[in-house]
């Protein structure tokens, strides 16, 4: 049974942010961003907000190796490039290559759902900005 949540400014406004962000923001970015619009904001309120729209499937987290959990509202399967100079992280429009779970399944007994796949480098910005 579906839990109705009333509709709340807050978590309207958290998920436009992991929308429109491209750099895959953490709970404690997506808190600082909004604090001065919503003064009585704590970071409880931003990770109760987060989970209900997991939960909701509009976002998915994301691990990137670095510790911290990221967030991501492109929910279908995709893969990322991860700047080494800045740390950005950015969606990276190669197809999922489906062959890959194929083929791995080939090679094991257990089941094997998905893949991700990461690309490291350095971005554009870094690469112009050698100055």
């Amino acid at each position: 049974m579906k839990v109705m949540r009333r509709n709340s400014k807050q978590r309207n406004r958290i998920y436009e942010l992991i929308k429109s962000n491209y750099r895959h923001p953490t709970a404690q970015w997506i808190y600082d961003q909004l604090r001065k619009e919503f003064s009585s904001m704590s970071m409880g309120n931003v990770y109760r907000n987060i989970n209900i729209l997991i939960e909701e499937g509009l976002i998915i987290t994301q691990d990137f190796g670095d510790g911290i959990v990221h967030y991501d509202a492109v929910i279908v399967p995709h893969y990322h490039f991860i700047c080494k100079k800045c740390n950005a992280i950015t969606d990276f429009s190669l197809p999922v290559q489906d062959t890959i779970t194929k083929l791995a399944q080939k090679e094991t007994k257990n089941i094997i759902s998905g893949h991700t796949i990461q690309f490291f480098g350095t971005c554009e910005k870094c690469t112009s900005n050698k100055g």
